[in-house]
């Protein structure tokens, strides 16, 4: 495993541990997370040199911060890093919610905490909250030891929020999807100008960069044989100096032993396997509709209770294949399908991406007027 020196004193793990997609008991009601299984990764991890791990309050339903605590309890406290953020939105009362992950932790510090997933029209309530000011007393108290924050904005807001530091190190998504199409090269050109250390979440887009689509796949699998195309994903991200630590959400021991095997070689893209990276990209991107990344900041205030990015993922198979895919949203419920929508837009304003999510629906319940089961 390769190590960062990029705060001072410390060697963390240029992999990081994401705990917001852990496995699941799929056959129990609720979807429970499967303690065994999650466990099992954690395991790989730490035999693999990751010591950075990466929750949330809001994960799992504030189940990931407990699991963490109980993974992690037979490993001692001084050998891995903790991960944790403040979620302005699951409750603005930041005294009570740090505390709260404290106790879920079973720590009396957090290593690297976070301001979570700062978007435009949150930044103005987060500065106003009183929220930064308290943190950065409980890093005087030893309570917390690095200070930063998770963005998902534009780059006038990011500048906005560094004029607020100072801050020891900032979260963003970046990947080479969004370096071309969204604004993840400004993002991280403006970071790296103020030298402050990158955090990475969503290198493959909650996934999607580690599937692509058979066409895209072949070309790169034939010029890496014996390489995921997840680890394309990683070594394009080791080209940017400014980059400490990717963050992955890894769901299962082979995804775990993948990454693991990237980062211990630690081999960035050369010249020529970036741009062929890059040029197809814009071919997958082209067949791509919605590039969700499978967050769920959508759901859980959705009137209706729509499994938002289920959904659109069939969307994307059916612009990537044909309607016929359509034929795929009757496996979802009755009430629980596009076009039970109402487009309130109560989803629209969770989004990282920005997504239209009405307007999706309201196409994919026209679909479903053609296509049926």
């Amino acid at each position: 495993m390769k190590y960062t020196q990029a705060f001072e004193g410390l060697s963390v793990s240029r992999l990081g541990m994401g705990a917001m997609r852990l496995p699941v008991q799929e056959n129990q009601e609720g979807k429970p997370l499967d303690f065994e299984a999650a466990r099992e990764i954690i395991r790989r991890c730490i035999e693999g040199g990751i010591n950075y791990f990466d929750t949330a309050y809001i994960y799992h339903g504030g189940h990931s911060e407990t699991f963490l605590a109980k993974a992690l309890a037979e490993y001692p406290r001084d050998s891995y890093f903790l991960a944790d953020k403040f979620n302005l939105q699951a409750n603005p009362d930041f005294r009570a919610q740090f505390a709260q992950q404290l106790e879920r932790l079973n720590t009396d510090y957090i290593d690297f905490y976070l301001l979570h997933g700062i978007q435009d029209s949150w930044e103005e309530p987060m500065l106003q909250s009183g929220c930064i000011e308290y943190f950065r007393e409980m890093k005087a108290q030893g309570k917390i030891r690095h200070f930063g924050f998770s963005f998902h904005g534009s780059p006038d807001s990011l500048r906005r929020l560094l004029a607020a530091g100072p801050w020891d190190f900032v979260q963003i998504q970046l990947n080479y999807m969004d370096w071309l199409f969204e604004d993840a090269k400004e993002l991280y050109e403006i970071l790296d100008q103020a030298g402050i250390p990158i955090l990475v979440m969503e290198p493959l887009r909650g996934g999607r960069l580690a599937s692509l689509n058979p066409q895209t796949a072949e070309k790169l699998l034939a010029a890496q044989p014996g390489k995921s195309l997840a680890s394309w994903g990683m070594r394009w991200l080791m080209r940017l100096p400014r980059v400490a630590v990717v963050l992955s959400g890894m769901s299962n021991p082979d995804q775990a032993q993948d990454n693991i095997a990237t980062f211990s070689e630690g081999k960035p893209l050369s010249e020529e396997e970036s741009a062929l990276l890059m040029q197809a990209c814009q071919e997958y991107r082209a067949s791509v509709a919605a590039a969700c990344t499978g967050c769920r900041y959508c759901t859980d205030d959705c009137p209706m209770g729509l499994d938002i990015p289920r959904i659109l993922n069939i969307y994307n198979a059916i612009k990537l294949d044909s309607e016929w895919r359509a034929s795929l949203l009757y496996s979802l419920p009755e009430g629980k399908r596009p076009d039970s929508c109402i487009c309130c837009g109560a989803c629209t304003g969770h989004c990282p991406q920005s997504f239209d999510i009405p307007a999706y629906m309201a196409e994919l319940a026209e679909i479903m007027k053609r296509v049926k089961p």
